[in-house]
């Protein structure tokens, strides 16, 4: 294993572990980011499955946006998650950036979200 790969396996877990002691049974808001799209789901960590997911790969985001990569097309997919789940019965969760750093691309995600009407 390279020293990065442990280096984002150790923040990943620390994140993790910080969100397993807080949430309190809710639902958790799950982002993924690589370089050219951002993924989301919502997760029952109690039930283990995925409520709703949305990324920036989907096709209804190219009406909108023009890239996928870039922090306008985090906050369109932040917004499509949000919509999604209120429409679950969704409302509060918890925000798990996984080993991101809140910035860029995640803080417009979770901005959009919030926008949307998730409240974390």
């Amino acid at each position: 294993m390279s020293a990065e790969k442990l280096i984002f396996d150790r923040r990943k877990s620390r994140t993790r572990k910080r969100i397993a002691q807080v949430s309190g049974g809710r639902p958790r808001l799950s982002v993924f980011r690589s370089g050219r799209y951002m993924y989301v789901q919502v997760i029952d960590d109690v039930k283990h499955c995925t409520l709703v997911s949305a990324s920036s790969i989907e096709s209804a985001r190219k009406e909108v946006v023009a890239s996928g990569s870039n922090c306008e097309a985090a906050r369109w997919v932040g917004r499509q998650i949000a919509q999604r789940a209120l429409e679950a019965g969704v409302k509060t969760l918890v925000f798990d950036r996984g080993p991101y750093r809140y910035h860029g691309r995640v803080k417009a995600l979770a901005e959009g979200a919030r926008e949307g009407g998730l409240e974390f």
